[in-house]
Formats: structure tokens, C-alpha cells, sequence
């Protein structure tokens, strides 16, 4: 993993082998990062996303092995109880063109990924939310 920073932006490569939500949390916890919006495209030969049941608040993961490119991965850096927390939502086609994605729980790239990290200056934190089921964004 590389990448530069340019004022409010980073630009970050996450490499063959490597995990993305792993690697997001280095760069903000090495920048103190809080707040950002995370945009990035990549392959990934092994990755785990989820979907909510909102009748039953529980999450339900679905795993992938196999050639895929990153189409869109997408999401938000903030806090829960002053700590790091990624909320990242990935689609990843394969070579029949089917495209799979939801929230992600994991990604082992492949290739490469190419992510661009955009800073907010400010903090947003989360609050686990019964009615719902989630950690939502708490506003002070």
C-alpha cells in the first residue's frame, strides 16, 4: 500500500494481497482522519459483502472467490465512541458480467485498487440506533 496526500485528498493504492478495510484504516489512523467520503475501483479475487433484513435488524454475508473487478466501492469514514469506523459498500462484476456487491465486510485484492479518500475536517459520530438496528450518524 502507497499513496499521497494532496490538501484534503488521498490518493491511496492498496496492492495484490491485500485487505481494503484493513488498509483504510491504516492510512486514517496514521493521517487521524474522522470524516472522509471513500470512492475507489480495483480487482479483488476474494471478498464478503452483506445485505441488512430490515424486518429482522441482522445482517447476511455473501462470500465470492474468483476474478472480479471492482465496479464501485463506496462509503463513509467516521466514528463510533471516538473510534475508527468505515460504512463501505462494494459491487464487484465477474466474467460472466454478473455484478454482486452490498455492505462490505472484506476484500483481498487481486491486482490493484485505486482509492481516492476525500477529508472533511470535523467529526461525526455513531450511535447504535434500536429502532433500526444500525450505527447511524449521531450529530452533536
Amino acid at each position: 500500500m502507497e499513496y499521497k496526500r494532496f490538501n484534503n485528498t488521498i490518493y491511496l493504492r492498496v496492492d495484490k494481497g491485500e485487505e481494503v478495510l484493513s488498509q483504510l484504516k491504516n492510512v486514517c489512523k496514521a493521517e487521524n482522519i474522522t470524516l472522509a467520503y471513500v470512492s475507489a475501483i480495483g480487482a479483488t479475487g476474494d471478498f464478503t459483502v452483506g445485505v441488512f433484513k430490515t424486518d429482522e435488524k441482522k445482517y447476511y454475508a455473501n462470500s465470492f472467490k474468483g476474478d472480479y473487478e471492482i465496479v464501485s466501492l463506496t462509503g463513509t469514514v467516521t466514528t463510533k465512541d471516538g473510534a475508527f469506523y468505515a460504512h463501505l459498500h462494494m459491487s464487484a462484476g465477474g466474467a460472466d458480467g454478473k455484478v454482486f456487491g452490498g455492505h462490505l465486510n472484506r476484500a483481498v485484492i487481486s491486482a490493484t485498487c485505486e482509492m481516492v479518500i476525500f477529508i472533511t475536517d470535523g467529526t461525526v459520530d455513531r450511535q447504535f440506533s434500536e429502532e433500526v438496528g444500525l450505527n447511524l450518524f449521531k450529530f452533536n
